[in-house]
């Protein structure tokens, strides 16, 4: 028991290490020996947990269609408005991707490697698909302005990709402000659901 329970913890601290080194690197330029050094181990013991940075890659993905699939069920209950919970889904997902490494590795993995370790769902793709589903529910409760849902959906994702980059609010703000950082999103939001 207290074997496993170790080989869980070496499991995730290769899992947090590999995703600092994709998420600043990327998938070409991230090396196992960089994952390793992050770890502290030798080479040999990270692949007695992954056999290669595809398998890797492919675990930190699967992990984040997971985490996507728990905010869309949490926020997506059974009578809450679609523009309601688009606005919450997206504030979570914004502030996961802002404070989660792992998250934030997985959509740079999603855009970097086409097929990691085989067919692992793209996380890019689920929560496209996601979006694109709710802003069709907002637009026939007549709750969000008629513009293709497909294109915010793009706007939206390419927004949340890049916005862990970005400090929001007044040169002067204390940097990662929340409620800054929640007024950015909230303005675009607005803008998305407003009538042309």
């Amino acid at each position: 028991m207290m074997k496993q329970q170790r080989a869980r913890r070496t499991r995730e601290k290769v899992l947090d290490a590999a995703a600092e080194e994709f998420s600043t690197q990327g998938y070409s330029r991230a090396t196992l020996d960089a994952v390793a050094q992050r770890t502290g181990m030798t080479k040999g013991a990270l692949y007695g947990h992954f056999d290669s940075k595809r398998a890797l890659a492919g675990a930190l993905i699967s992990q984040s269609r997971q985490v996507w699939e728990e905010l869309r069920l949490t926020r997506d209950v059974p009578g809450a408005g679609a523009a309601a919970v688009l606005e919450a889904l997206v504030l979570d997902l914004a502030q996961r991707l802002k404070d989660d490494v792992r998250l934030r590795a997985a959509l740079r993995l999603a855009t970097d490697v086409p097929d990691p370790a085989g067919p692992v769902p793209d996380i890019f793709s689920d929560v496209q698909r996601g979006l694109v589903a709710l802003i069709r529910r907002a637009q026939g409760e007549g709750s969000m302005a008629p513009r293709p849902p497909e294109l915010v959906a793009q706007l939206l994702l390419a927004v949340l990709h890049g916005a862990p980059h970005v400090a929001f609010g007044p040169p002067d703000a204390t940097p990662d402000d929340p409620a800054a950082y929640t007024a950015a999103w909230r303005l675009l939001l607005d803008s998305l659901t407003a009538a042309p």
